[in-house]
């Protein structure tokens, strides 16, 4: 399938064409955040045909240094991925907007937001008794996680991030993600890779390496893209440069409990409960990953339980 990228309003089509007989790869469209024509409604567009699309300058270089500064000491301080799924270069920091003032600014980027609302936010009426009842329910923040992948990085596989919630990958969106770099991203030292137009596949269908492409990102860029396209980060092939991005995820309002256990049972409260409570609390894991804290399982950091149901992440 070939796509159209988009450049200050330029729509020209382009496409990569693989040497022989191979098929067109498509690329992922680029719109300048700057240009009157990016419009939340124009990405939103492109983002429902292709499963992703690159927003130039949706950041100010100020801002993307500002958050590099703020996330030095927790990517010194990370620990490596037990699994294997972030690769030993990978450093991460996570729970952003409680540590970070310059990602709760880039959350609050009203074209960010403006997708965000359009893409996720659900209406949905029902009847009480006889009468019918119309609600919309809001986005949220699902996690915020930055990464910094270092010289020698592996590549990551392919995966989509709406597995967490097990949907069937072709229903509706789910979820939504946003990768700004706060340094020069390039396909040597671990662009994102991303297989445009996979959001719309079943689930039958697996990836293919030579399917993805990279999103090249300047700093202050950002690749906004469907909780149901394939992706992974590239691998860091360079000698001496880092890659670092700061991912935003969001997910529609109800995939949550209808009361806040958390606040109903808080942590101290929760201690003296039973393993078999404190889980149906939801103080443990949904997998394959849904409610992890720092990256680890909160029923064995609160808690110190170690036990079948335990996960590691």
């Amino acid at each position: 399938m070939a796509t159209t990228v988009v450049e200050t309003g330029n729509t020209t089509p382009m496409t990569s064409k693989l040497s022989g007989d191979a098929p067109e790869i498509p690329q992922l469209a680029r719109f300048d955040a700057h240009d009157s024509a990016t419009t939340g409604d124009a990405l939103v567009e492109v983002i429902e045909r292709d499963g992703g699309v690159i927003v130039e300058n949706l950041i100010t270089p100020e801002l993307a240094l500002q958050i590099k500064q703020e996330l030095k000491p927790y990517f010194d301080s990370d620990r490596i991925d037990p699994t294997g799924f972030f690769p030993e270069t990978t450093k991460r920091a996570s729970g952003l907007i409680g540590i970070s003032p310059g990602c709760v600014e880039y959350l609050t980027t009203p074209l960010l937001l403006d997708v965000v609302d359009k893409l996720l936010s659900s209406t949905y009426s029902f009847w009480v008794g006889k009468r019918v009842r119309t609600v919309t329910a809001k986005p949220q923040i699902s996690s915020t996680t930055a990464f910094r992948v270092n010289p020698g990085g592996r590549a990551q596989d392919l995966h989509r991030d709406d597995a967490d919630l097990h949907t069937r990958n072709v229903d509706h969106p789910a979820m939504l993600g946003c990768i700004v770099a706060v340094s020069k991203i390039t396909k040597e030292n671990g662009a994102t890779q991303v297989i445009p137009g996979s959001h719309v596949w079943g689930p039958e269908r697996a990836p293919e390496v030579y399917e993805a492409v990279p999103a090249e990102l300047e700093i202050g860029d950002a690749l906004i893209f469907l909780g149901n396209t394939y992706h992974g980060g590239g691998a860091n092939t360079t000698e001496n440069e880092v890659r670092e991005n700061v991912g935003l995820f969001f997910t529609k309002g109800y995939y949550r409990q209808s009361e806040n256990q958390y606040l109903m049972v808080p942590v101290e409260q929760a201690r003296p409960l039973s393993t078999q409570v404190k889980r149906l609390l939801g103080y443990g894991i949904s997998r394959p990953g849904v409610g992890f804290y720092h990256y680890q399982d909160p029923m064995r950091v609160l808690y110190g339980v170690e036990d079948e149901d335990t996960v590691d992440l």
